[in-house]
């Protein structure tokens, strides 16, 4: 009776959603051991007197009663598989994980065909994150005889592999989903998997059709919503991805994932809600530098260049040789005119990364506008190894070039400025008219 407990409870785990990651599932609990624990020399069938209490102590989640009398066996019985594997179990529901490993260990060394054993082990394994000591143990587990109700429970080896593989090998956590639908019904959670390994493969049309069916079974899934609104936000899809997430959010206000992918929409819809979205998410997670990135680029946007920069500074404090975020904050510099500053921030990005485009950008507007422009001129000579000009830094050249009194390259950069800047940059292109007349008499 107790056996069936067992895989009673364990069948039932695998369709629990809060339990089927491999690497979040906590130990069975309630009854469940191997009716076989224990047995006595008179009848291999019968128990013995002290595994048998604990049976009952673990069918009532008594675990310190069936620890003291699975201990007292096992100082005489210590390679008794069976009840090695129940004292694994009992550990294993009070999150004695060290102990509980150990005890399975030992299960397996008396017993290699151990089903029950080598799956617990390798569930434990897994959500404590050891997944190269988890998955032979699940493998082992997956050409084992598990009894009854066999299917349903090496079905859930193949499912805790697959979670395992999904990371580094997509194309055999295919193959492991594979290997439990044989056993299995699929479950929600099934589906979900296959909708990420179907993104991961670069197949975005059948991840959607897998979002888009755990939809219509459950329109609150949390991960089917944030899944599909996150193919929906690749193909640049924003109204629809908004609809999608704002209808999600009703049913899951406060969750993170939701929140932060309806802000990554509204920045790109240039949305004035983005703001207060995300200045709400970052009290909330103020720890979180993906959030906090966002957040200091959506003040920028809106003007607060100080707020903005104090957000860079503490992502910086944390990662100073970010170029990407010393960039952003050698622009704050620029909006708040601090243009010596800003040319030293630049300057260190693109020492850091000499491939950043931005970098030499900011660093040949800062340099001009601080009146350095043999400086600006090695930026933009920098910078047009990896963009091309436009109207904005042909003036550069030519004011440069002109304050270098270099008058033949000035007056070329500046007929080059007038071409490509067509009427968009009057300012601009009144000066450039006025030195040509000075530099072509």
């Amino acid at each position: 009776m107790l056996r069936f407990a067992f895989f009673a409870l364990l069948f039932a785990l695998i369709y629990c959603p809060a339990l089927v990651s491999a690497q979040n599932s906590p130990p069975p609990s309630g009854s469940g051991v191997p009716s076989q624990a224990g047995t006595s020399a008179e009848n291999p069938s019968t128990p013995s007197a002290e595994v048998a209490a604990a049976e009952s102590a673990i069918a009532g989640s008594d675990w310190k009663t069936a620890e003291s009398k699975l201990d007292a066996y096992l100082a005489t019985h210590p390679t008794d598989a069976s009840a090695l594997f129940d004292a694994g179990y009992v550990a294993d529901a009070q999150n004695r994980l060290d102990d509980a490993a150990a005890l399975y260990r030992r299960a397996i060394a008396a017993n290699p065909k151990s089903f029950e054993a080598h799956i617990s082990l390798g569930l434990l394994l897994a959500r404590q994150n050891k997944f190269d000591e988890a998955r032979p143990e699940l493998v082992t587990a997956a050409t084992l005889d598990p009894g009854e109700p066999g299917p349903a429970l090496k079905a859930r080896a193949w499912r805790a592999l697959a979670r395992i593989d999904r990371s580094t090998d997509p194309a055999a956590a295919s193959n492991d989903l594979l290997e439990a639908l044989k056993l299995s019904p699929e479950t929600p959670e099934d589906t979900l998997l296959a909708a990420e390994l179907a993104e991961q493969a670069g197949q975005n049309d059948a991840a959607e059709a897998a979002y888009r069916r755990v939809l219509l079974k459950d329109p609150r899934s949390v991960p089917a919503n944030a899944g599909l609104a996150h193919i929906l936000i690749l193909r640049k899809q924003y109204p629809e991805a908004a609809t999608l997430l704002r209808a999600a959010l009703a049913g899951a206000p406060d969750d993170p994932t939701l929140n932060a992918q309806l802000a990554a929409v509204l920045v790109a819809q240039d949305d004035a809600d983005a703001l207060p979205l995300l200045q709400k998410l970052h009290n909330a997670h103020p720890a979180d530098s993906t959030i906090t990135r966002m957040l200091a680029q959506v003040l920028a946007v809106a003007g607060d260049y100080a707020g903005s920069d104090r957000l860079y500074l503490r992502l910086l404090a944390a990662n100073s040789q970010d170029a990407d975020l010393l960039v952003a904050h050698g622009q704050n510099l620029v909006r708040q005119a601090q243009m010596e500053e800003a040319m030293k921030v630049f300057d260190k990005a693109t020492q850091i990364d000499p491939a950043n485009a931005d970098g030499w950008s900011g660093l040949a507007f800062a340099a001009s506008r601080a009146g350095h422009p043999d400086v600006t001129v090695h930026a933009l000579i920098m910078r047009s190894r990896f963009l091309p000009e436009n109207a904005s830094t042909l003036f550069l050249w030519a004011i440069s070039y002109d304050a270098l009194h270099q008058k033949q390259q000035a007056a070329a950069c500046y007929h080059r400025f007038l071409q490509a800047a067509a009427g968009k940059m009057p300012d601009q292109e009144w000066q450039a008219r006025q030195r040509l007349q000075i530099l072509e008499k």
